[in-house]
């Protein structure tokens, strides 16, 4: 097989792709032979030893991949040689094969095709958990998507949608508004030329929105949470932007507002059953064409570097995705 191999983490440049041997799966892992693996922020932030997880180097990131089984280790029940699965299992991704655990693969449905699937689970977990579980999302509610056409923002718009939730959807360039606008947005706002809380004065009749879903942090989210509306959410997400915001504590009381933290991975962790339920939901969505990730371009593997440049440049509208031969 073989894999970029992360040795160091200073940052993309010091990747390096190499021959591994293949590894065989021990007690509840399989062998997968990576079709596709999609690219997320956290994989740029692991390779520069920024992300709360730290593996154990050397590595080989990408946190979310499609492929085939092709071996199967011991105590493993419900998966087969030859089964075409998603994972996310935070390393391994960006290779030709990777052992993963078993309890983390989600068995695809015929018609669900690898790239597709590469570029489901992450975003899509992240905003329904979001959306539905922790924001509480009702039809007829407003919902601000900052960075919205991102892949959390992307989803986070079609999740919205389906809810029976308004969408006011904010970018930074009026071709990014446009592309949200086709994901189903009612209204844009692109922060790079007008004044955030001024245009959701305008789009909410001053009343604010209801929900917020804020994967960016640094300038946008104080903006963003003083034209909260009376018993509104702030979903944290993340920080893309680079900068943690500090919001005064006082602005959550005169707004009678909520500041909601989102963790995923650990809600998958800590209640497996809710999460499966939920994955569960989305896949029957994808089925019936309610949700479908937008694939900005799909790159070979050997272009991992290339495609780490694209992300970094803000270009990106979708996701990414690196496929193999």
């Amino acid at each position: 097989m073989h894999a970029w191999l992360c040795e160091n983490p200073v940052g993309v440049d010091a990747l390096t792709w190499k021959e591994l041997p293949t590894p065989q799966p021990g007690k509840g892992q399989v062998l997968i032979r990576i079709q596709a693996a999609s690219l997320n922020f956290p994989d740029l932030l692991i390779v520069q030893n920024k992300y709360q997880h730290k593996p154990e180097l050397p590595f080989v990131p990408g946190s979310e991949y499609a492929g085939v089984i092709e071996a199967v280790g011991e105590g493993v029940t419900g998966l087969q040689v030859g089964q075409a699965v998603a994972c996310l299992s935070g390393t391994g991704g960006f290779g030709t094969h990777t052992l993963a655990p078993a309890k983390l693969c989600m068995p695809l449905p015929a018609g669900f095709p690898p790239v597709d699937a590469a570029a489901f689970i992450m975003i899509y977990a992240t905003s329904h958990h979001a959306l539905m579980d922790r924001g509480q999302l009702k039809p007829g509610e407003t919902v601000l998507v900052l960075g919205a056409a991102g892949g959390v923002g992307m989803s986070a718009i079609q999740i919205a949608k389906v809810a029976g939730a308004k969408v006011i959807a904010a970018a930074s360039t009026d071709e990014k508004c446009d592309f949200c606008r086709q994901l189903g947005a009612d209204e844009t706002i692109n922060y790079s030329t007008q004044d955030l809380r001024e245009r959701l004065k305008e789009l909410t009749g001053g009343k604010g929105p209801d929900v917020i879903y804020d994967p960016v942090g640094g300038p946008f989210t104080e903006p963003a949470f003083r034209s909260i509306a009376w018993r509104g959410r702030h979903l944290v997400i993340g920080f893309a932007a680079g900068d943690i915001p500090a919001i005064k504590i006082n602005l959550a009381l005169v707004k009678g507002a909520s500041i909601v933290g989102v963790f995923w991975g650990d809600f998958a962790r800590r209640e497996p059953q809710a999460n499966a339920a939920m994955m569960q939901e989305l896949a029957t969505w994808y089925a019936q064409g309610r949700i479908k990730p937008v694939i900005d371009r799909q790159m070979p593997m050997s272009e991992l570097k290339a495609a780490y440049a694209r992300m970094g440049s803000r270009e990106v509208k979708g996701k990414l995705v690196l496929v193999n031969d």
